[in-house]
């Protein structure tokens, strides 16, 4: 047995490297830096942020820079920082330390990354874990290498970014893998967490530790350089770590800045992280080698020595105990512990270790194989193919692993392989069972003691054709089956089309069986017309077929997808008509309509053909184009045709006038017809348009389509003539507008009567009356229809067969005792209005009633008439039957002659032609109905003009003044005297002069007369018919004589009279009846004449026709004309002079819209009520 030998050691010394934290607790590294003392310019900056970078040359200590990826900034080397960074006086490492490991507890980060240690090319993981249970977003976090260099810029292949959420614990996980790492890697990195106004950061250092390789792997160009270096330098290597341990924490700048450390903050804590060496007792007096080597089947002895032999030991192999067997056999000599190993095999090859106690020492163990020899080489073969080739060799030991390869590359020997491979003993063989032309080539065995190869050559059969490939006309569609038979049988080959080579498809089928080959066609088509080549494969012969394929003409018709083959075209558009043909070969094709022929040098319509379609082309599209055209297709397989219905579609011609049958206030009904021609498509509805006839812009009344042919406009003006048109609109587009309609005028029918009353019933007859209605419109009103029916049945009987414009009527022709139902309605050129019906049905029996005398009003007072004026009063009275009506005067029955006396059935009028003043006195008014009497009594006064004044005496003279005396006249008129005119007259010229006028009392004083003048005076008398025919002249006339003598009078100031407005007699609240006059009076005093200004509501009254208002003797009169209830309000009377001014105020309220009825019952006589009716009818008119 060939002695155990070591495994060789590595020439080179290995690099020193800190061990990660994980493992057991390493003696401290001796680390051996090659500093330079700094120049002497230099100043130590204990305190600055970074060294100030030195010139490179050969005293000077090199620098390298970490090369991370998509990084250009150079950053220091292996386990430095950016720059040196002050501690401050006295700080101690435990200090340090405490600051960098042991931070306050932090506010965002739960699990901070831990720094760690990779080797080269290894792959490390650092994690930071944040709570999200308070946070309402993602915190925002960085990762920085040093100080400044943000990483999210630097990922690529070996650093990635990651994070993560979990839903459950709500926890963000960030990751930073940093994948095949490099020496340039190492340092201190950090990790910064925001989240709006907190913050949280971590350190961590990365420590990247060299690979343990063997000598082939040493780094020559790092030694080369620390070789070069020593040469260069002969000072002594500097423990940095052992002047670290013994100095003072205030001498650790000084000597980082002394020795070129960068990272004195890094290289503290890893000396701070050193566990300190406790000397232990080994067990081991001699441990194993490294490393053992035997041969295969060979023996080994794995001998250690203890230093105490009572201590127990186990034997391993990779980490599994060994126990004793006859492959492992453990022996004791004295302090020596024995493991031998027999007949070594492959599975022996591992790491052993072996424990004493507490300690433990390893080693390895190699088995050598001994070559495996080649016995007999493999032999040349030359056969054909289908053939079987078996090649042999052999080797000279039994289950030797052999492998077999093929122009240099091994065979494959799987369970698909056509390579099969077995072994018998010593003897190894290499299988082909059906050879081909592709086994030729160079077959090599390869062994580890050897190899052998040899040449196999694979050739054709001769080829001999049994059956050709036979020429083919096809039918299209029809299935194509090309048959060919060929020696050897088991020759592929290949099919080919126009030269293309054919691959099977689902519609193509290649099939080969032994000497067959067939080529099957399901359907064939067009594209398989062409010449066949069937070429067996490793041939140069080939077999070939010509395939024709023929097609009858068809028309795809179908392929267009036209609903039953109509084309539709808007007219005047192009219209290009492109139908798919088929045919081999190709057809000829022609385009017809009806008989007539398209030619392909037509104008505005022609046809063109191309090899897969026919087309139709019309440049301008008509309507007369709408038609079937025929498609005739012809080729030597046949004829086919085919129909094309072409439809040309326009707007629809406009329709005819439309009519208009009815027609109301504001609205008409209007039908029309559908226009002749549709323009090929249906219609999708109408516009109606409207003016008015003199006006010339037309108006749309509906924006949505109407279906139908009705419609009713609306809102529009009565009595206003309008005309309306009609747009038809289909799918193409709107119409022309018909031409309007004749012109019509909306008329609205009238409301319907008001205040329908019973006026009168006997036993044949009854008497209705109405009112008009209250709207009656822009078509007048044509009179009333009467109609009536016996209660219970609904048989209405017009009752006046032509229109009565009176609005009261009496039905004639009923019999006595039954009951009806009357109804009126009103009629214009519109139609009836809806009828107006007595609420309760009317029993036809005369009824007796008691009279009635409804003496008006203005005869409950005396009535007043002058001289020669017509008296005309009518006394309404009611009663039934008929009542009889008596006149007395004075108690006297009234003579015919002097006053005419008119009696009706409801009232009796005198009338007198032209009074006298005998006419006046009571007049008795006697009305009888059997036995039931009303009387009334009328006062009526005849006033005539007054007599002159009986006598008119000059009193006295003096001076310039004449003192009149007057007695009243003996005839009055019959009415009061109101006042008298005093006239002057010179005696030289009897011209009178009217001193002063409507003077009341009798005697009076004329001042102011010429001296030397002679005077004659005369007085009217004056009542209200005005004065007096004649005047009474005085008798004598007045001398106004000059005096001699001069009296001295005293002097005195004249009253002033100027007085400011007042008013003596205020306004008065006064109620007024519309349409009749009414008048506002009020009396002031004031000196000067005031101005006089009416105001209603406060606005001024100025040049308004319905208001006369006058000012005489200082009475004030406001006369309202035909007032209405608009004319009520606050009315003010103001007069202003200069001395100030005054007002009165007064309310006058109009009591207005008396119906019928309620003048009725207020005993106002019908002629007034007719006349009140009137009046009201024409002031509405006239606002």
């Amino acid at each position: 047995m060939p002695e155990p030998t070591k495994k060789d050691e590595p020439n080179g010394q290995p690099e020193e490297s800190v061990a990660p934290e994980s493992s057991g607790a390493p003696p401290p590294p001796e680390i051996s830096l090659e500093v330079s003392p700094p120049p002497d310019d230099a100043k130590p900056a204990a305190t600055t942020s970074s060294p100030t970078p030195q010139p490179e040359d050969a005293s000077s200590t090199k620098k390298l820079s970490v090369e991370l990826p998509n990084d250009s900034v150079p950053v220091p080397a292996m386990g430095r920082k950016d720059s040196v960074w002050s501690l401050g006086e006295g700080q101690a490492p435990d200090e340090l330390d405490k600051l960098v490991d042991n931070p306050p507890l932090s506010t965002l980060l739960i699990e901070r990354p831990l720094s760690g240690a990779v080797t080269v090319g290894g792959d490390i993981t650092f994690v930071a874990k944040v709570e999200a249970k308070d946070l309402l977003r993602k915190p925002t976090i960085k990762w920085f290498k040093g100080k400044w260099m943000d990483l999210a810029s630097k990922t690529g292949k070996h650093l990635q970014l990651k994070e993560t959420f979990d839903r459950l614990t709500k926890v963000h996980t960030f990751e930073m893998h940093i994948i095949k790492a490099k020496d340039n890697y190492a340092g201190n990195y950090r990790c910064e967490v925001n989240y709006k106004d907190k913050f949280d950061s971590c350190s961590f250092d990365l420590e990247v530790k060299e690979a343990e390789t063997g000598s082939q792997n040493i780094d020559i160009r790092s030694a080369f350089k620390r070789r070069e270096h020593k040469q260069q330098d002969d000072t002594p290597e500097v423990d940095v770590w052992e002047i670290l341990k013994n100095a003072r924490p205030d001498q650790y700048e000084k000597i980082a800045f002394m020795y070129g450390i960068t990272d004195l903050r890094g290289l503290l804590k890893r000396l701070k992280k050193m566990p300190k060496e406790e000397k232990k007792l080994e067990a081991f007096a001699k441990k194993l080698d490294p490393a053992y080597q035997v041969d295969k089947g060979g023996k080994i002895r794995l001998v250690v020595d203890l230093a105490d032999p009572t201590i127990e030991l186990k034997w391993y192999k990779n980490g599994q105990e060994i126990r004793p067997s006859p492959k492992y056999i453990f022996e004791h000599k004295g302090t020596q512990r024995i493991m031998v190993i027999n007949n070594c095999s492959a599975n022996d090859d591992a790491a052993y270790s072996v424990v004493a106690g507490d300690e433990k020492c390893s080693t390895e163990l190699f088995v050598k194989e001994l070559p495996v020899k080649i016995v007999k080489g493999i032999e040349p073969v030359k056969t054909t193919v289908n053939e079987r080739i078996e090649l042999e060799c052999e080797v000279s030991e039994e289950g030797a692993q052999v492998k077999w390869l093929k122009n240099g590359v091994e065979v494959p020997t799987g369970v698909r392989s056509r390579y099969r491979v077995k072994c018998e003993g010593t003897k190894h063989f290499l299988v082909i069972d059906d050879a081909s032309r592709d086994d030729t080539g160079t077959y090599s065995i390869m062994a580890s003691g050897g190899t052998s190869e040899a040449h196999i050559q694979v050739d054709l059969k001769p080829l001999k054709v049994y059956q050709d490939l036979q020429d083919m006309t096809v039918l299209l569609g029809q299935p194509i089956k090309l048959h060919c038979e060929i020696y050897p049988g088991n020759v592929p080959g290949r099919w080919y089309r126009n030269g293309q080579l054919i691959q099977p498809s689902d519609r193509l089928n290649i099939i080969h069986r032994n000497k067959v080959h067939r080529l099957e066609i399901a359907a064939s088509s067009l594209h398989d017309a062409g010449d066949y080549t069937f070429v067996p494969e490793g041939y140069s012969q080939s077999l070939s077929a010509k395939i024709h394929i023929i097609d009858p003409p068809r028309v795809l018709l179908d392929s267009l997808n036209f609903p039953d083959n109509t084309v539709t075209v808007v007219a005047g558009n192009k219209l290009r008509l492109e139908i798919p043909i088929s045919g081999e070969p190709a057809p000829r094709v022609v385009w017809m309509k009806g008989e007539r022929v398209i030619l392909e040098s037509g104008h505005r319509v022609h046809a063109e053909t191309y090899s897969d379609h026919t087309s139709l082309t019309i440049e301008v599209t008509e309507r007369e184009d709408t038609g079937n055209y025929k498609i005739v297709l012809q080729n030597e397989a046949g004829e086919a045709t085919a129909s094309v219905k072409i439809k040309v579609v326009d707007i629809p011609d406009p329709p005819e006038a439309p009519l208009v049958p009815v027609v109301g206030g504001d609205w008409c009904s209007m039908t029309w017809e559908p226009p002749k021609y549709d323009g090929g498509s249906p219609i999708l509805g109408y516009y109606i348009e409207r003016k008015k006839k003199q006006s010339s812009r037309w108006m749309r009344l509906n924006f949505d389509l109407i279906k139908e042919t009705t419609f009713e406009p609306k809102k529009m003006i009565e009595g206003v003539p309008y005309e309306v048109r009609i747009f038809a609109v289909n799918a193409i587009g709107v119409s022309k507008p018909s031409e309007p309609s004749k012109a019509f005028t909306p008329l609205a029918v009238t409301s319907e009567p008001t205040m329908l009353v019973v006026d009168d019933v006997t036993d044949t007859t009854v008497t209705v009356k109405w009112r008009p209605p209250e709207t009656i419109g822009a078509a007048g009103l044509d009179g009333y229809l009467v109609e009536y029916c016996v209660e219970g049945t609904n048989d209405w009987v017009i009752s006046n067969k032509e229109l009565t414009e009176k609005t009261r009527y009496t039905i004639t022709g009923l019999s006595p005792g039954c009951k009806i139902l009357v109804r009126v309605k009103a009629v214009n050129a519109a139609g009836a209005s809806a009828p107006r019906t007595l609420q309760h049905a009317i029993l036809v029996k005369e009824v007796v009633e008691p009279p009635k005398i409804r003496v008006p009003r203005h005869l409950k007072q005396t009535y007043t008439r002058k001289v020669g004026e017509t008296v005309n009063l009518v006394v309404p009275f009611m009663g039934k039957p008929r009542p009889k009506v008596t006149w007395l005067k004075d108690g006297n029955p009234i003579e015919p002659s002097q006053v005419s006396i008119r009696n009706t059935d409801c009232d009796s009028i005198i009338f007198i032609r032209k009074a006298e003043r005998s006419h006046s006195g009571k007049y008795d008014m006697t009305v009888q109905v059997e036995n039931h009497v009303d009387t009334a009594i009328l006062d009526i006064q005849i006033v005539d003009l007054p007599g002159p004044p009986q006598c008119v005496n000059i009193e006295d003279v003096w001076g310039g003044n004449v003192a009149l005396v007057w007695t009243p006249p003996k005839d009055n008129g019959n009415a009061p005297i109101t006042g008298y005119t005093i006239q002057k007259a010179d005696k030289k010229t009897m011209e009178w002069f009217t001193c002063i006028e409507h003077y009341h009392r009798n005697c009076i004083t004329i001042t102011e007369l010429v001296v030397g003048n002679e005077y004659f005076f005369r007085i009217f008398s004056e009542n209200m018919c005005g004065l007096s025919e004649t005047a009474t002249q005085t008798k004598k006339s007045a001398l106004i004589v000059k005096e001699g003598l001069q009296m001295k009078t005293q002097e005195y100031n004249d009253h002033d009279f100027k007085e400011a407005p007042k008013f003596t007699q205020p306004l008065i609240n006064t109620f007024a009846v519309a349409g009749y006059n009414t008048t506002l009076n009020c009396s002031v005093r004031a000196n000067p004449r005031p101005k006089v200004i009416w105001m209603k509501n406060k606005i001024t009254i100025i040049d308004d026709p319905r208001y006369r208002m006058f000012s005489s003797q200082g009475v004030c009169t406001l006369e309202i004309r035909k007032p209405s209830p608009y004319d009520g309000g606050m009315y003010t009377c103001k007069a202003i002079n200069e001395l100030g001014e005054a007002q009165v105020d007064c309310k006058l309220e109009v009591k207005g819209g008396f119906t019928f009825y309620e003048l009725m019952q207020r005993g106002v006589p019908l002629h007034l009520i007719d006349k009140y009716m009137t009046e009201s009818k024409v002031v509405e008119q006239e606002k």
